[in-house]
């Protein structure tokens, strides 16, 4: 699953862009550009609104004037967001899980001064047997977006999570550490992102008898994610299946359509369900 050539997303703040290239870029990369600028607007605007955790009320209901699914009977999903960010990025996706009758679906937020994703893992931990305890399941679903799937997977894969954790989808997360922004590693929880940092290496020790399945999003055109094919999860001892993206960039895996149905068909799968190889296209 190797791409080689892409070009950063970002064009205007990427370095490496030269203004005599702009005439040879294809209309996708544009797009998606585009696309990218767009939801960064929209996030920045709805970004106040997840500050604080939200309410453990009931389900959550579907829109109004929005068809109802039945609800089916399925674990709880937990949404948690990636670096610098909240649970407003989940906005769309909470959405679409709930008209296709997934009523029972919490974001959690974390503190943006969290610097260790050992401790942010074991928060979660709690947060899990709070909501298991409160909802009477004994399992639950996450999806985690970037910097959020790398502290599921903690918690899953040493933590002793698995038991917990039925399904762990991931959105651009990454899973062999990212080389993305070398002056951001003054913040140490960008450290711990790192190739070959120790919170990589622990990932990458033996997992035998995980119980989790794992299915990690990851885009040709994500500028965070260097090199693209850290986004891909990787692991002998793990149940994992890899879905490729084209034509989006980071901050649309969350909130793209095509992604969402992607989400919804990797947490409705039965356990032992056969689960293709081909990736998911998106135009």
């Amino acid at each position: 699953m190797k791409v080689t050539g892409v070009l950063p997303l970002f064009l205007p703040l990427c370095r490496r862009m030269w203004p005599g290239r702009l005439a040879g870029l294809s209309m996708t990369l544009l797009r998606a550009t585009a696309l990218e600028a767009a939801i960064l607007a929209g996030h920045l605007l709805l970004y106040p609104t997840g500050l604080i955790q939200e309410r453990r009320s009931g389900a959550l209901p579907a829109p109004d004037g929005a068809a109802r699914l039945p609800v089916r009977p399925a674990p709880p999903v937990v949404l948690l967001h990636g670096f610098i960010d909240n649970r407003s990025v989940f906005v769309l996706l909470r959405r679409t899980l709930a008209q296709h009758g997934r009523h029972r679906v919490e974001s959690l937020n974390y503190s943006p001064l969290t610097c260790d994703i050992r401790i942010a893992a074991e928060l979660l931990g709690r947060h899990i047997e709070e909501i298991c305890e409160r909802t009477g399941s004994a399992r639950v679903d996450i999806v985690g977006h970037s910097l959020g799937g790398l502290i599921a997977r903690y918690y899953t894969q040493c933590l002793g999570g698995d038991l917990r954790v039925r399904t762990l989808v991931t959105l651009g997360t990454p899973h062999s550490g990212t080389r993305v922004a070398p002056l951001a590693d003054a913040h140490p929880i960008v450290r711990q992102m790192r190739p070959g940092s120790a919170v990589i290496e622990e990932l990458a020790r033996p997992a035998p008898g995980c119980r989790t399945r794992f299915v990690s999003f990851w885009s040709d055109l994500d500028s965070l994610m260097d090199p693209l094919e850290t986004a891909c999860l990787e692991h002998p001892d793990l149940d994992a299946q890899n879905v490729r993206v084209t034509g989006i960039g980071h901050l649309a895996l969350p909130v793209h359509p095509a992604v969402a149905a992607g989400i919804r068909e990797a947490l409705d799968a039965p356990d032992s369900a056969d689960r293709a190889a081909d990736g998911l296209t998106v135009a």
